[in-house]
């Protein structure tokens, strides 16, 4: 029962060949199998509880400080030069255990004087799982009334989800509906309620892949599994729709969902930012591939600002308007905040409403659009490689310089001021910010609607309040 060290002359210590892995005895590690290694010629036992993975996996970014030094695991002055990691990105299930045992190192590192840092990372982001969206179907294993006598003999029928929900939620009305739906599909119509009638069911997960959103491909379904070949199925509005909730992705649940069959059909960069779009990094959020589809399309909006399918590039050499250069900036603004916030979903908001903004501007000027493609490079880098290169630039746009922001271009030179007559909002009037009372008198008295409600007669006086309101007294 006492931990003695071997003598120097002993080591190194060979780890013998293991022809089975598996749990010892009373669940050592696999080495406790081999006898012959334990039990050494003086009696003593060898321990079998080597240092845990979890140990290599604690330092080793402190060796990447200093690979090849074979005195020590890190020179301290290289370490000093180093310092800690800045930026740590991990999954909390991951996280838990590897921060746990890489700072219980690095404050023992520290206390002995290796290194002089106490803690091993600056910063920490924990981000949240993609938790899946099951699907859920439902069975009628036994259908049962006196007066009908129906009874289900082994065929494989399944119930639509409201059905199914009026069935279990037991409010008379909907059971009764939910029962005449289901007499129907057996060609057996009951009038009134029948106290006898006795309904069993199954909730079973499906694969999520044979859904689209909540409405179930039959066929696909059908061609699943051999017992479903001669599936039926209790519609509702002509579908099968679906129950849903979100848990675990998990292949028990059927709702794993494969991302070589998202990149297949829309595009790693949608799938990328779409994972992006879900919802703040930290968060756990249910994946749902029906919302992909919107991502797809501002990225489709996108490359028509670039390529007409006809015509080809349709970019321009002219100079940018006030109003597109004050998206831009207000683009490069956002975008640079929200990405050193790690907030990649309302970045993602960010690029949507830059793109509409500029549509509705009719731009397809150069000046504009080639500073876009470096702030989305960071999020859809294969799209904003190739419109990079349609640009002409013979580089890789991850080497381009970010954009750099101009506040100027966000400094308003004008407000649509509310005018109110007697202190009733009547009309609102585009007015320069720098005007004085008297210019802005001239403005709103020659606006037709304070004419129409002056009637001819004059004001007997205008408040002004510079960048709030205009009240025109009569």
């Amino acid at each position: 029962g006492i931990a003695t060290p071997l003598s120097e002359n002993d080591l190194p210590v060979e780890l013998p060949y293991v022809e089975k892995y598996g749990p010892g005895p009373e669940g050592e590690g696999p080495l406790a199998n081999i006898t012959d290694w334990v039990n050494i010629w003086d009696g003593s036992t060898r321990e079998t509880n080597t240092m845990p993975g979890y140990a290599g996996s604690s330092w080793y970014f402190l060796r990447y400080m200093d690979p090849h030094n074979a005195e020590a695991f890190v020179h301290k002055n290289i370490a000093d030069y180093w310092g800690q990691v800045d930026l740590y990105i991990g999954g909390t299930e991951h996280a838990v255990g590897h921060l746990l045992y890489s700072r219980l190192w690095t404050k023992v590192l520290f206390d002995l004087g290796y290194i002089s840092h106490e803690e091993p990372y600056k910063k920490l982001v924990n981000q949240g799982m993609i938790q899946g969206s099951s699907r859920f179907i439902y069975r009628l294993d036994k259908y049962f009334r006196k007066s009908t006598e129906n009874e289900i003999d082994g065929r494989q029928i399944f119930i639509s989800k409201e059905i199914y929900s009026n069935l279990t939620n037991k409010v008379e009305s909907d059971y009764k509906s939910a029962l005449n739906i289901i007499d129907n599909f057996f060609g057996k119509t009951l009038v009134g309620f029948d106290s006898g009638a006795h309904v069993g069911t199954s909730q079973l997960h499906v694969d999520v892949s044979i859904v689209n959103g909540f409405e179930l491909d039959t066929e696909k379904f059908k061609a699943s599994k051999p017992e479903y070949a001669n599936a039926e199925f209790v519609l509702e509005d002509g579908k099968y729709i679906c129950g849903a909730e979100v848990e675990k992705m998990s292949k028990s649940k059927y709702n794993v969902v494969n991302p070589d069959d998202i990149v297949e059909r829309y595009g790693a960069d949608t799938f990328r930012m779409y994972e992006m779009f879900l919802g703040p990094v930290e968060q756990s959020k249910p994946w749902d591939t029906k919302g992909i589809e919107g991502v797809h399309r501002f990225l489709r909006k996108f490359w028509r600002m670039f390529v007409d399918e006809t015509k080809g590039s349709i970019v321009t050499d002219g100079t940018p308007t006030p109003a597109e250069l004050k998206v831009l900036h207000r683009t490069i603004k956002k975008i640079e905040e929200d990405t050193e916030r790690f907030s990649f979903n309302t970045a993602v908001s960010a690029f949507m409403v830059c793109v509409n903004e500029l549509n509705d501007l009719k731009c397809n000027k150069r000046s504009v659009l080639e500073p876009v493609v470096i702030l989305l490079a960071s999020y859809a880098p294969h799209i904003a490689e190739e419109l990079w290169h349609l640009l002409g630039n013979e580089s890789t746009v991850l080497d381009a310089a970010f954009p750099a922001f101009d506040e100027k271009h966000l400094v308003e030179s004008s407000k649509d001021y509310p005018v109110s007559i007697n202190g009733k909002l009547r009309t609102t009037i585009p007015i320069a910010l720098d005007l004085q009372q008297p210019e802005v008198e001239k403005i709103v008295l020659a606006n037709d609607v304070v004419q129409k409600w002056l009637e001819g007669k004059p004001p007997k006086k205008i408040i002004f309040v510079k960048g709030k309101m205009v009240n025109v007294v009569i």
